[in-house]
């Protein structure tokens, strides 16, 4: 698809210029279809193919609310709310957009409609701006995150995470990132970090700002020098960034990995103690009812055998699979913070090493907006890095949503959209040269150098 509005954004006009342009219509997305939500029905989970249900074609352009921009989107990622969504599990996204139709607000009832356009992060260009957003322009350069509240909501202002309306853009809503225009509103917009490409940029605001809050904030662990964290998935998508944060406030992170070549990589991030799941054989589970305590006692062990103590905080996201570990491992006092449930969300474990050893579990989701904010930040003043390894087109997004369930990446997975190649979008090349290509791109290099172990 071509319009003189994108050929303008492509050519880096002015806000100005960009004003005068008629917006597309309609525009090219990824998105399900509500009449296929039983195209899996008998198949198991582990044979769902994502392409089967992720369509990439035109669209209408919705009309704009008055507290909403359009984002021209340069570049979206994949993650794991897509990776659900694409396989109508554990429920067809669809019943999120109909609980949203019911809403009072009007506007609300735009997003329910017989197609969902995904994706839930985006970097872009502001192309236009309801008659009520105040701090941001036609022309700026922006990335997303998606808190999707409602600022008038009383019961948004104290922590906008426990609103009562509350939901995720591009997962619970609809018109999200992994397209060529996305709708988000005001207070969703963050400046785009300078040094950065699109494809850089898009990747960092669902995770970089989850782990921010399960790490930093008051609103999580507020993690003290000195303290031991352990961290499931550490090269992951939130795990990388939990590594950074650990590290960045003087914490002690114990990374968990399920490769060799994972744990290559996490030293180069420079965490020096790791876990290979792989090269141990933990086996939490005899069978799929029934744990084996014997397999988190030596867990445990192998943790005190690396930094000499149990770990004061978990940061936890697999569910099922390790929840169980992680309750057991944390020291006398500490604390389980969790968000997601990759491998499953019906938990179990045994509240004797709970209560008795008087740790505590605290649930973390995704992050408010000072929170985003300050996580996007951080990656602005090069503090914190990207965690970018592939980039795929939008057309190839089933393969990229695969790829991520699959865990065949590290860290983060690009889509590009209006961007027509890698590595545009950098506006302060002398800031970038003084972070350093070799910390911005250090899991990209990684994932294309296939001898860069050990």
């Amino acid at each position: 698809m071509t319009t003189e509005l994108i050929d303008a954004i492509n050519a880096d006009a002015t806000g100005e210029d960009l004003a005068k342009l008629p917006l597309p219509t309609h525009y090219r997305a990824a998105f399900l279809r509500k009449e296929e939500i039983n195209i899996f029905e008998g198949v198991p989970s582990a044979e769902r193919d994502p392409s089967r249900s992720l369509h990439v074609d035109m669209v209408p352009m919705p009309e704009l609310a008055p507290d909403e921009a359009v984002i021209a989107v340069m570049a979206s990622s994949i993650n794991y709310n897509t990776v659900w969504s694409s396989l109508f599990e554990p429920v067809p996204t669809f019943d999120f957009l109909k609980r949203l139709g019911r809403s009072h607000n009007l506007w609300n009832r735009r997003h329910d409609l017989d197609y969902h356009v995904l994706g839930s992060d985006a970097s872009g260009i502001i192309v236009r701006v309801g008659s009520a957003v105040r701090n941001w322009n036609i022309g700026d350069r922006v990335t997303i995150h998606c808190n999707y509240v409602d600022d008038q909501d009383p019961s948004s202002h104290d922590d906008s995470m426990l609103a009562a309306e509350q939901r995720i853009w591009g997962f619970e809503t609809n018109f999200g990132g992994l397209a060529d225009f996305a709708i988000v509103k005001a207070n969703q917009i963050m400046p785009k970090p300078a040094h950065l490409t699109w494809e850089e940029a898009a990747i960092n605001p669902l995770c970089n700002s989850t782990s921010y809050r399960m790490i930093v904030s008051k609103n999580g662990a507020h993690m003290t020098q000195g303290q031991v964290v352990l961290i499931w998935g550490a090269t992951g998508g939130i795990g990388s960034y939990a590594v950074q944060y650990v590290l960045n406030g003087g914490g002690i992170p114990v990374g968990v990995v399920s490769s060799p070549r994972k744990a290559a990589l996490l030293r180069a991030m420079g965490c020096e103690y790791i876990i290979d799941r792989s090269a141990n054989g933990y086996q939490f589970w005899k069978d799929e009812n029934t744990q084996d305590e014997t397999e988190w006692r030596r867990f445990g062990t192998d943790i005190r055998a690396l930094v000499g103590e149990d770990p004061d905080i978990v940061f936890e996201h697999p569910g099922r699979e390790t929840m169980g570990a992680s309750v057991y491992v944390a020291k006398r006092g500490g604390l389980i913070m969790t968000c997601a449930a990759t491998s499953g969300y019906r938990i179990e474990y045994d509240n004797r090493h709970l209560w008795m050893k008087l740790k505590s579990i605290k649930a973390s989701h995704f992050a408010n907006y000072r929170e985003s904010y300050e996580a996007n930040k951080l990656i602005a003043k090069g503090m914190v890095q990207p965690v970018l390894s592939a980039t795929y087109e939008l057309e190839q997004v089933g393969e990229a949503v695969s790829v991520v369930r699959a865990n065949l990446h590290e860290g983060k997975v690009a889509i590009r959209c209006l961007s027509p190649e890698n590595g545009l979008g950098i506006s302060d090349p002398d800031f970038r040269a003084r972070v350093g290509e070799d910390k911005i791109t250090l899991f990209e290099r990684f994932a294309r150098d296939k001898t860069m172990e050990g």
